[in-house]
């Protein structure tokens, strides 16, 4: 872009790996370090599965298949860099089906698709399909990225955000803010979006040099069972065991006997998970940040200081006269992802950079 840090600011607000990603193909200042990961589990990036894998919403909305498109290719090509891992996959189904690869929306995007024929499909299931896909592991996919937004001498600072209204100042008169916030904009003063929920998700992280394939069931229930291999540079031979999908749960607290049930379902798809060399790392809760309606990335004009009939809008700590002082700011949303953040990262960071591009662009032709 031609506009400089002194003439016009970009800021993202979050750092998951929405955040991070929009951040990176930005290379301008963010904010809300990502560094804590065991600290707070209401957000997912950490604690996701970060695999492609197909979802429903990709093959009924063109616009969140070109997201899935253009980050499943940019994925595939990372993975000689060891950050992104080459995963065979099967996908197994409990009921009979007419089994054409041809119907599945997704059938061009992975590679390597093909029917599983039915004397290598384990019991109970009934059908499925075997592709190529991809994985990341968070714990090095994220502090990647934040890294090479530092060599690019992008800036992270830590804040509690309660309004739009914290944010004018470090946005500026010209700068644009976007916003990655995930479920933190339901409480944001000044986005509110009523529409974002919780998916929480609980899961377990092993050690277990056996496991060389993902394994998938499909399921239309809160109860999901999925064994997702990682690649790792400083932690080697790990894998996500899953899971739950519980639509507008906000409990973070662990389960223990939803633990065993995920433990003993995905040991029944990969015994060695019983072997003596296996073991369990850590166990994980999250919450997906889910919106009806799907995703929103669109650009808003927010005009500032808030206004509130009841007066109600908290202080921030910014003089009377300047809060008097009406000011525009343009803000990109870019939230509402759900269990798929990573695997359309790439695609909506990219739609996210063009409406920023843009406005720049218009604001130089004033």
């Amino acid at each position: 872009m031609s506009t400089t840090k002194a003439e016009q600011s970009l800021v993202v607000l979050g750092a998951g790996v929405i955040g991070l990603t929009i951040a990176y193909l930005a290379a301008w200042p963010t904010m809300d370090l990502p560094d804590d990961t065991d600290s707070s589990q209401a957000w997912s990036s950490p604690y996701a599965g970060a695999n492609w894998s197909p979802m429903e919403l990709g093959g009924k909305d063109e616009r969140v298949k070109k997201w899935e498109e253009k980050t499943f290719d940019k994925l595939w090509d990372m993975i000689p860099t060891g950050l992104v891992k080459l995963l065979p996959t099967r996908l197994y189904i409990a009921q009979t089906r007419d089994n054409k690869v041809s119907d599945l929306w997704w059938k061009d995007l992975v590679r390597n698709i093909r029917v599983i024929s039915p004397s290598d499909i384990p019991e109970p299931f009934k059908a499925g399909v075997a592709f190529d896909t991809v994985s990341v592991n968070p714990s090095e996919y994220l502090p990647w990225l934040q890294s090479e937004l530092i060599s690019r001498g992008v800036t992270f600072e830590r804040r509690n955000v309660r309004s739009l209204d914290d944010l004018r100042s470090l946005v500026g008169p010209d700068g644009i803010l976007v916003n990655a916030s995930a479920l933190g904009s339901r409480s944001i003063i000044g986005v509110q979006d009523t529409k974002l929920y919780p998916i929480r998700g609980q899961t377990i992280l092993v050690h277990a040099p056996g496991l060389q394939e993902c394994l998938l069931v499909y399921s239309t229930t809160e109860e999901s069972t999925y064994i997702i291999p990682r690649p790792g540079k400083g932690q080697r031979d790990t894998a996500i065991l899953g899971g739950t999908f519980q639509h507008g749960n906000w409990d973070t607290s662990l389960d223990m006997q939803i633990a065993r049930g995920i433990f003993d379902r995905c040991a029944a798809l990969a015994p060695c998970l019983k072997s003596a060399e296996s073991r369990i790392l850590k166990c994980y809760v999250g919450l997906r940040p889910e919106r009806e309606g799907g995703p929103r990335v669109e650009l808003e004009q927010v005009v500032l200081p808030l206004q509130s009939t009841d007066d109600l809008i908290p202080w921030n700590g910014t003089p009377t006269s300047d809060r008097d002082c009406e000011q525009s700011m343009l803000v990109v949303h870019a939230y509402g992802f759900g269990p798929a953040g990573f695997q359309r990262s790439w695609g909506a960071a990219e739609e996210v950079l063009e409406l920023v591009k843009a406005q720049v662009a218009l604001k130089h032709n004033i």
